[in-house]
């Protein structure tokens, strides 16, 4: 399997891209990666490491989007770019999937249209991992479709459903309506609307108010991308918030070095589920193909993670098993 990686996406580049990928391929294997950037700087950057060279692939892509890029960039003016030359390579089958953790804006633009949509999808989602007190959740829209649709919200239920059985290993998830209330007529018209069409659903919880998240009530919490961008941000913000917040307590209790350190390292545990690097990244479910986003910052784990998790979705044959369930 190859899957090909954006060397020059994200705030670290080529570093972590690069690092990211050779880590991926001392864990996995059966896989290649094909680096997608301006050759000179890729060929640089492996010279740092050691790896096996007949399993990394270069194609050359000179120009580089950027974050603060419109997202049709990789579209128009900069049609050489990573993204661009990427994500052909994964169209015509020279690789299986797509990883970036570059602009998602523009990633997410070039994904629909470069690889098109998949049969009978309205719009693509972005899903995000979300942590609760039971396991991880998942998030749908994050921040792809800042208003929906009532056919929408029940679409990316089922392709929610989907990853979280195939990809995240959770039995029957249940899936939650984002909401002010759990009564079903709460919301205004178009959560209405979406409940009474999610009511069709098996595995439809109801409407879910925001403290249901982190509780866990259900495990796949539906909203718009306006709201889920927010909550998605918000959920990044905590463990450093708590952090603070701690380091102020513990300084007006006085407590010990020891003390403090043990409480640190309860603190660390207890946060790994919050953690983005862990996951890696997160998928643009509703297209032709296999596209993940990471975090801007993304460390070499987190590429790493978000490789091997793009490669489960191709094993799993995450779309077919979408599309299945779409036309079912």
């Amino acid at each position: 399997m190859v899957i090909a990686v954006d060397a020059v996406g994200g705030d670290l580049f080529p570093e972590n891209p690069v690092a990211g990928g050779i880590l991926a391929l001392q864990e996995k294997k059966d896989l290649k990666i094909l680096f997608a950037g301006p050759e000179g700087l890729i060929r640089e950057e492996l010279k740092k490491h050691n790896y096996d060279e007949d399993r990394v692939l270069l194609i050359d892509a000179p120009e580089i989007v950027t974050m603060e890029d419109a997202s049709s960039t990789p579209l128009k003016s900069k049609k050489n770019s990573s993204i661009s030359v990427g994500l052909k390579a994964h169209k015509s089958g020279d690789a299986s999937a797509f990883i970036s953790a570059g602009n998602t804006g523009a990633l997410l633009a070039a994904s629909t249209l470069i690889l098109g949509k998949l049969d009978g999808v309205i719009r693509p989602t972005i899903a995000a991992i979300f942590p609760t007190i039971k396991g991880p959740g998942l998030l749908v829209d994050a921040g792809a479709n800042l208003e929906l649709k009532s056919e929408m919200y029940f679409q990316f239920a089922k392709m929610g459903t989907i990853y979280a059985e195939e990809i995240m290993g959770l039995k029957s998830p249940k899936v939650g309506l984002l909401n002010i209330g759990e009564e079903s007529e709460k919301g205004c018209e178009i959560h209405k609307e979406a409940y009474q069409v999610l009511s069709k659903l098996d595995n439809f919880y109801g409407n879910l108010e925001g403290k249901g998240v982190m509780t866990g009530k259900a495990d796949i919490f539906l909203t718009d991308g306006f709201t889920g961008n927010i909550m998605l941000k918000f959920g990044e913000s905590i463990p450093e918030t708590l952090k603070q917040l701690i380091e102020n307590t513990a300084r007006e209790m006085k407590i010990s070095d020891d003390q403090k350190k043990l409480v640190f390292q309860i603190l660390a545990k207890t946060m790994e589920q919050f953690d983005y690097q862990q996951f890696g990244g997160v998928p643009f479910m509703g297209v032709d193909g296999v596209s993940l986003v990471g975090h801007g910052g993304s460390s070499p784990l987190a590429i790493k993670n978000m490789i091997l998790n793009a490669s489960q979705c191709v094993e799993h044959d995450l779309n077919d098993k979408i599309v299945s369930s779409l036309n079912s």
